[in-house]
């Protein structure tokens, strides 16, 4: 069994990987730190926004600071579902056929601008997002941990682009936005740029990927109590029968709201959940399952409004019980 990490010590190593990352990329320290939640949660992030915000350089960022093996590969429209998971070729000198690993068998698989690629594409990481395997004609081939897939993917009104599908983006732990940077953020951009006389910035290593595993299995140990616990069922609950939504949150919301909390506190060095930690990643985690009714398109209600609105309206648990699955009577 992996042997944890104090949630003292990861939070450390935390905040070393985005402060090592916060060197690239500035004044997204808020998007980074949910970025990274999302990594330590184990799971695979949708890095949502207009082209030229530095999504592609997030992804590489991590990749570097974390120590991951890491490939990219460019979404189009003619890109086929062999392109990503590998295929079987012919090898001459054997006389028989043999399987040629995709880009997918990797710890850190950047799926650049995702939603350009038509649905059948897009669905070949599905398998890989969720059961951290790969089949290839009745073969299945198991990916070796840490595994993340970072998506990037332009707004859906954005020309060129395909939806992407309710499955897939139900495997997404978490959906994060950059936004625009403000004038005096851009102006460093430039100054960096200019004082480090290339393009590229390469960033060494903070940690390994059997470091990174570690930080992950601390997670494990990260107190929940009831309260709070009813609490996050009670959120993704709530989106369910808001008026503005067609289809509401799945259990798998709640799943994500749980390990993101969980992120969270280990990241402020804590081993127990605090109602801010789930406040800080619901948006993040919610928003991107729900489906609102098409009235609301017209009146361009956002998702992220309907979450906020549940955020309002249910109220904080504020107690200090022990979970009682932590209980030993």
């Amino acid at each position: 069994m992996t042997q944890a990490l104090p949630p003292y010590e990861v939070g450390r190593l935390a905040g070393a990987v985005l402060d090592s990352v916060g060197s690239v990329l500035v004044g997204k320290r808020d998007s980074l730190e949910l970025v990274l939640a999302g990594i330590l949660a184990g799971g695979h992030v949708l890095l949502e926004d207009m082209p030229g915000l530095g999504k592609t350089l997030t992804a590489r960022s991590f990749a570097q600071a974390l120590g991951l093996d890491f490939r990219r590969l460019q979404f189009t429209p003619d890109l086929l579902p062999a392109d990503v998971t590998g295929s079987f070729l012919y090898d001459q000198r054997k006389g028989d056929f043999a399987f040629r690993a995709g880009p997918v068998f990797t710890n850190m698989l950047l799926a650049d601008e995702i939603n350009r690629t038509p649905p059948k594409t897009q669905s070949a990481l599905l398998e890989a997002m969720q059961e951290k395997q790969v089949s290839v004609e009745g073969v299945t081939y198991r990916l070796d941990p840490p595994f993340h897939v970072i998506a990037t993917a332009n707004p859906i009104e954005y020309e060129g682009t395909y939806p992407l599908p309710e499955a897939q983006l139900d495997r997404f732990l978490l959906r994060v936005s950059f936004g625009y940077p403000t004038a005096e953020e851009e102006w460093t951009v430039l100054q960096r740029r200019m004082s480090r006389r290339q393009e590229e910035a390469t960033l060494s290593p903070v940690v390994d990927s059997r470091t990174l595993q570690l930080m992950q299995a601390a997670l494990e140990s990260v107190a929940v109590e009831d309260s709070i616990g009813r609490y996050i069922v009670a959120l993704a609950s709530a989106t369910r029968e808001h008026s503005a939504v067609l289809v509401g949150s799945s259990p798998r919301g709640s799943l994500a709201l749980l390990l993101l909390a969980r992120a969270r506190a280990v990241m402020a060095g804590r081993d127990y959940v605090v109602p801010e930690d789930v406040k800080d990643v619901a948006i993040p985690a919610l928003a991107h399952r729900i489906t609102l009714r098409p009235e609301m398109w017209l009146r361009q209600v956002n998702p992220s409004f309907v979450v906020q609105e549940v955020l309002t309206a249910v109220p904080a648990p504020a107690s200090g019980a022990l979970p009682t699955y932590a209980r030993h009577d």
